[in-house]
C-alpha cells in the first residue's frame, strides 16, 4: 500500500504538483481533430487541472489558450473566432493561437495601445494524423512521440474517446491489472466457451496465474504466465509506458492491440484515448454469456460543458447498469460490457482511491513496481530536475506492443517478448496488409 503523502503525489496532477510537473514533460493527446472546424466553435478543454480554450482559426492552426482574457477575465468560450483569432465578446480584444493580442478596439490607437504587450497564455499545439497534442512543459517542446500507432494514416488509425470520473491512476491501474481479466470479465467463462484452437481457454482453466514484471527504459512490463499443453505456456503480456500509456492484452501478439493514454482531466477525472489499426477487431466470444459487446458502448451527447465529452451513460447515478438478475443467472459481474464493467469498478473506488487502506498481492506486483516508477521519478524530476523516462527521446515508444501467446514452457518474459515482437516486426508490423485475421505467429 501506499501512504497518504505517496498517494497525494501519484494521483494529484495539478500546476506545481510533482506528478503535475512531471505530466507537463510530455506531450499530451487532447482532442481529435475533427472536434475543431477553421472559423468554428471553440472548444472547452480541461487539461492537468487547467480550464483551456481550444480553436481553429481561418488558416487552419490550431490554439490552446487559457479561457481566461486577459484584459478582464471574461471567459474566451463566449469569443468569436473568427478573421485569425478569437474575439472577446466584452471589449472586443483579440487573440491568436499563439495568445498574442491583436487588436485593442476599446483603446485608442496607436498612443494608449500596448496590444503587443499582452498574451494570453497559450500552450505548444501539434496535430498528427487526426489528433491533437499539446504540450504544457516550459521551454521548448520536444518532438512527437513515435507511437506508431498514431504514424499511420488516419485512414488506418481508429480513434476513440471515453471519460471516466475518478482519477487518472485508477483508471489506468485496470489496464495493468492482469488478474482481473478472469473475473470481472470471463467470471462466468469457462473452457467450453472457447474453441478447442484458442488459447484463452487456459485463463478459464487457471485464473491464478505466474507473474512476472520487469522495468524497461519506457515504463514496466509483465507477463502472466499459465501452463499450456506440454511444453508450452500460454501467456499474457502488457506494459505501461510513461506517463500513462498501456498495452493491454486483449488480441494475440502481433494482431496490433493498439494502446490506450489515460490523459488526466484534473485529480477526478480522466479521457482514455484509444488508438488502434483500424482493420483489427479484438476477437470475440461467448457474448451473451460473459458480457461482450460487439458494437461500442454508446455515448451521451456532447455537451459544452468542462466534463461534458463522451461520457458514458451508465455512471454511479444508476449503479452503472447493474442488473441483479443478470448477475445471479447470466454474467459474473451483472454489467454488461467490458468497458462499462470497467467503467463501474473503478468509479467505484470513489474519486481518488484510498491506497492507504490496500493490501497488495502476488498478483498486484505489476502494479506495485509501476506506481514506484511514477514515484520516483516525480521525485527526481522534483528534486534533482531529473527528465523522466521518455520525455527527451520519443524513439523508446516503439517499442509499444503486447498480447496473448503460447511460447515454449522454459521462456523467460524477455525471451517470449523478444521473440514475439521480432517476428511481429518481421511480418511488417503495423504497416503489413490485413484482411481480417490476425498475424499467425509459431511458437519456437
Amino acid at each position: 500500500m501506499l501512504n497518504e503523502e505517496e498517494n497525494s503525489l501519484i494521483a494529484r496532477v495539478g500546476k506545481g504538483t510533482p506528478m503535475g510537473e512531471l505530466m507537463r514533460r510530455y506531450w499530451l493527446p487532447a482532442l481529435v481533430s475533427s472536434e475543431l472546424e477553421a472559423d468554428g466553435d471553440p472548444l472547452r478543454l480541461m487539461l492537468l487541472g487547467e480550464k483551456l480554450l481550444a480553436f481553429r482559426d481561418s488558416d487552419g492552426r490550431i490554439g490552446v489558450i487559457d479561457h481566461l482574457c486577459p484584459h478582464r477575465c471574461a471567459s474566451l468560450f463566449y469569443g468569436r473566432n473568427e478573421q485569425g483569432g478569437i474575439r472577446c465578446v466584452y471589449h472586443g480584444w483579440k487573440f491568436d493561437v499563439a495568445g498574442n493580442c491583436l487588436d485593442m478596439p476599446n483603446v485608442p490607437e496607436p498612443q494608449q495601445s500596448f496590444k503587443e504587450r499582452v498574451k494570453a497564455p497559450a500552450y505548444n499545439v501539434a496535430e498528427r494524423n487526426g489528433v491533437v497534442w499539446v504540450y504544457m512543459g516550459d521551454g521548448e517542446a520536444p518532438p512527437l512521440p513515435e507511437i506508431p500507432y498514431n504514424l499511420l494514416p488516419p485512414e488506418r488509425l481508429n480513434i476513440t474517446l471515453l471519460q471516466r470520473e475518478c482519477n487518472w491512476l485508477q483508471a489506468l491501474e485496470g489496464d495493468i491489472d492482469g488478474s482481473h481479466v478472469d473475473f470481472l470479465h470471463g467470471g462466468s467463462r469457462g473452457v467450453a466457451d472457447y474453441p478447442p484452437d484458442d488459447p484463452r481457454r487456459f485463463g478459464a482453466l487457471n485464473r491464478a496465474p505466474e507473474y512476472e514484471v520487469t522495468e524497461t527504459d519506457w515504463g514496466t512490463l509483465y507477463g502472466a504466465k499459465r501452463a499450456a499443453d506440454p511444453g508450452e505456456s500460454y501467456w499474457r503480456i502488457g506494459q505501461f509506458i510513461f506517463p500513462f500509456w498501456t498495452v493491454t492484452p486483449s488480441s494475440p501478439f502481433g494482431a496490433g492491440a493498439g494502446v490506450r493514454a489515460w490523459v488526466p482531466m484534473d485529480d477526478t477525472h480522466v479521457m482514455l484515448f484509444t488508438f488502434r489499426r483500424r482493420e483489427i477487431t479484438a476477437p470475440q466470444i461467448g457474448a451473451d454469456r460473459v458480457g461482450f459487446r460487439d458494437k461500442g458502448s454508446e455515448f451521451l451527447p456532447n455537451t459544452t460543458d468542462w466534463y461534458g465529452r463522451f461520457r458514458m451513460p451508465i455512471n454511479r447515478e444508476n449503479d452503472h447498469g447493474l442488473d441483479r438478475k443478470l448477475q445471479r443467472e447470466v454474467n459474473y459481474t451483472g454489467v454488461m460490457g467490458i468497458i462499462e464493467q470497467d467503467h463501474a469498478i473503478t468509479e467505484s473506488m470513489g474519486p481518488i482511491a484510498e491506497r492507504t487502506k490496500e493490501h497488495l498481492v502476488v498478483s498486484d506486483h505489476m502494479i506495485a513496481v509501476t506506481r514506484r516508477r511514477l514515484i520516483e521519478a516525480a521525485r527526481k524530476l522534483r528534486d534533482q530536475g531529473a527528465a523522466p523516462p521518455c520525455s527527451e527521446d520519443p524513439s523508446l515508444y516503439a517499442n509499444v506492443e503486447g498480447g496473448y501467446c503460447l511460447a515454449p514452457a522454459a521462456d523467460s518474459i524477455w525471451d517470449v517478448y523478444n521473440a514475439q515482437f521480432a517476428a511481429f516486426q518481421a511480418a511488417g508490423g503495423l504497416n503489413r496488409e490485413v484482411v481480417s485475421a490476425p498475424l499467425k505467429l509459431e511458437v519456437r
